[in-house]
């Protein structure tokens, strides 16, 4: 596994215009929060992995204002600690840009993710672009669209109508499965369990609970067995040390009653 180390940098003294609010964010807070913890949560023992939600990707060190927010954004083989001390992702201290990038949709932004962002993140090399629609379709056309990076050209996964009425599409580069249905919204599903990363997440967290209970509980019996082997040996070196002054004291009698019978008179 390779980490990218960051030199320390900062950037030059350059004018940053501040980008317009969106008039509809709410629009995409819920599902957007949702589905960026639960990336987060599924990554959590990664260090080599850094989960972006918000924040800007700089990709051109001259010019500040070459920026793009992606609502999500993923990079892989990077020291996680050192990009979450940046003010920004800089693609030139970083030294790549990043893995994958998701937008969720709203009216305002649609067009942008499906002409403007969609060019950039070509253009800058995110090998995986991922859209989720949470009205179903009416803005990008339907709820999941996925697509990776062949010859500097996005190309469309495959989605999956389901017999439950879902919709789902398979990210190779995450290797999880994005899931939608009308009444639940969007999920991320493990590709083998087809379980929820939530519950694999839980289900994980409660197996390290119970294998740290059952590693507590053979260092304790390790820990007392240790100790009555020590008690043991201790009995034996005392009993050992009993048994040779005994010997020492029953041989120094028998000096003591030989040298009597050596006396005269005796």
């Amino acid at each position: 596994m390779t980490i990218t180390r960051i030199p320390v940098r900062t950037l030059p003294d350059i004018f940053y215009e501040d980008p317009e609010p969106v008039e509809d964010g709410m629009q995409q807070a819920i599902p957007l929060i949702d589905i960026v913890s639960l990336l987060r949560k599924h990554f959590a023992d990664r260090s080599d992995v850094f989960v972006g939600g918000g924040g800007f990707v700089m990709y051109d060190e001259k010019n500040g204002n070459a920026r793009v927010a992606p609502d999500c954004f993923i990079a892989f083989e990077v020291d996680a600690d050192r990009i979450k001390g940046m003010a920004n992702f800089w693609m030139w201290a970083v030294g790549k840009p990043p893995d994958f990038a998701l937008e969720m949709a709203s009216e305002t932004t649609a067009a942008n993710d499906l002409g403007h962002k969609r060019d950039l993140y070509a253009r800058i090399g995110i090998a995986e672009y991922w859209r989720l629609d949470p009205t179903g379709g009416e803005l990008y056309g339907q709820p999941i669209t996925g697509e990776r990076l062949v010859d500097d050209v996005y190309q469309p996964y495959e989605v999956h109508a389901e017999a439950d009425g879902s919709v789902t599409s398979h990210s190779e580069l995450l290797d999880l499965i994005f899931s939608w249905d009308k009444a639940g919204g969007f999920d991320l599903l493990d590709p083998v369990t087809r379980r929820t990363i939530d519950k694999v997440v839980i289900e994980r967290g409660a197996r390290l609970v119970a294998e740290a209970g059952e590693n507590a509980e053979r260092e304790a019996r390790l820990a007392a067995e240790a100790r009555a082997d020590a008690e043991r040996e201790a009995r034996l070196a005392e009993q050992s040390a009993r048994e040779v002054a005994e010997a020492q004291l029953r041989a120094l009698q028998d000096e003591l009653e030989r040298l009597r019978r050596q006396q005269p008179g005796q």
